[in-house]
């Protein structure tokens, strides 16, 4: 799956990037976040587009998640369950360090690090995560994800706690476990990588269960936005990622609920049928005229099928409506490049400015930067944003000749030199002299 703007794969790994659906999650998790004292904007969400249940804590504050979870849980309290455990982990200081990637910051090599050996043990497979790892930089398979069952008893039991700190029911984290329990009795290779990872056992199932007897909250109905969010954000995924015949039979045309729509609307535009997509859309914003996914959604539409000016309409407006939304803006800003309205140059400059600023780890962005200052004749800045985006794809020796570059446009002592001298004093470090 390559779909750009909103969604793209990251740092050589299959991640999914997406506005809403990181919203989202970010809605389900941040209660349970700051009731264990955490802070939000400290936890790195990474969605891996993988049809396996899974999801884990690794390498620091990273909370990964896979899209087949995403898929398969039943409701949001499901949801909010695992993330309750999953953030019992993380207040526990649960999570192995592992790797030098990590210590100096470099995206790229921390996740190919992570999920190749996520793959392995989901896999059994130690050469497929170490192909995916790339070597693996000395990591041993078991080191990652190695936690023990009192590990896991804490995690369930801070869990719970923080269900009750935030007032909500732990009939999620219940039914979810009840849910995958039969998979222990299936053989290793058959079970989904949430059970090898995360061992389900009767013992823990019970505990649950008499936390849920003693519970003030156990009875307390979820906020009415939780289904809906929960189910937009299903569709959404179920549109881009399963075949557009599955999308059609599971959100039929007589559905006419908001997901059922959005999702047959996702399922038009990846068949270019923006004659029957395009009203979806618009029928979904006259619905609800203060979405901006809806807008960025339609501005996706006509971008990516040539009706570049046209898109930028709707990308504007979901940027007004939701300006601290950097992957929105990098879609106009994007549109705006691709215009070839050199009048439009400077505003791609701005956007990317300030999605660089918000999402400094983005490679993409900073390309995009580049070639907007290429264009509007700023070539010292052009190669400095080049070496970011090297350094955050792990290709120090590119890195190394862009700022060899830009060093030679840019003025001695200006905030950009000063940044290039940054990028080299990493790159002595990472040993790339």
């Amino acid at each position: 799956m390559f779909l750009l703007p909103t969604w793209r794969h990251v740092a050589a790994a299959n991640l999914i990037r997406d506005t809403e659906i990181e919203n989202t999650i970010r809605h389900f998790s941040t209660p349970l976040f700051e009731a264990a004292g955490l802070r939000s904007s400290d936890i790195d969400l990474f969605i891996i587009s993988d049809p396996a249940l899974n999801a884990f804590v690794a390498g620091g504050m990273n909370l990964f998640i896979h899209s087949g979870l995403l898929m398969r849980v039943k409701d949001a309290n499901q949801l909010i369950g695992v993330l309750a455990h999953e953030t019992g982990h993380i207040s526990g200081g649960h999570l192995v360090r592992f790797s030098k990637q990590i210590e100096t910051g470099n995206t790229a090599a921390m996740l190919a690090t992570v999920l190749g050996v996520v793959t392995a043990i989901a896999s059994g497979n130690a050469g497929a995560g170490m192909a995916v790892a790339q070597g693996g930089q000395g990591l041993a398979v078991g080191s990652l994800l190695n936690y023990s069952r009192a590990q896991e008893s804490a995690a369930d039991q801070a869990g719970l706690e923080l269900l009750d700190r935030t007032g909500q029911s732990a009939l999620g984290m219940r039914s979810f476990f009840g849910a995958i329990e039969d998979q222990e009795l299936l053989a290793s290779t058959r079970q989904d990588a949430y059970v090898r990872t995360h061992p389900i056992t009767r013992n823990r199932m019970r505990h649950v269960d008499s936390h849920l007897k003693k519970s003030r909250y156990t009875r307390t109905p979820p906020p009415p936005e939780h289904a809906k969010k929960f189910k937009r954000m299903q569709a959404k995924l179920f549109a881009f990622i399963k075949p557009v015949h599955q999308t059609f039979a599971r959100y039929k045309k007589t559905d006419s609920a908001i997901a059922a729509r959005y999702a047959r609307a996702i399922a038009y535009y990846r068949l270019a049928d923006l004659k029957q997509g395009i009203p979806l859309i618009d029928g979904l914003i006259k619905a609800e005229p203060k979405n901006p996914y809806f807008y960025e959604m339609k501005g996706q539409m006509l971008f990516e099928t040539g009706r570049i000016r046209d898109s930028i309409v709707p990308y504007t407006k979901a940027i007004q409506i939701s300006p601290n939304a950097p992957l929105i803006r990098i879609g106009l800003a994007r549109a705006q490049l691709e215009s070839n309205d050199a009048a439009l140059v400077k505003k791609a400059i701005s956007n990317l400015l300030l999605t660089t600023q918000a999402n400094p780890n983005s490679a993409f962005a900073w390309s995009q930067l580049a070639v907007a200052y290429g264009r509007n004749g700023q070539l010292g800045f052009a190669a400095l944003a080049l070496a970011e985006a090297a350094l955050i794809r792990g290709h120090p020796k590119d890195a190394r000749y862009h700022i060899w570059r830009a060093e030679k446009k840019l003025v001695k002592g200006s905030a950009g030199w000063v940044r290039a001298q940054d990028i080299k004093r990493t790159l002595r470090t990472m040993g790339a002299n």
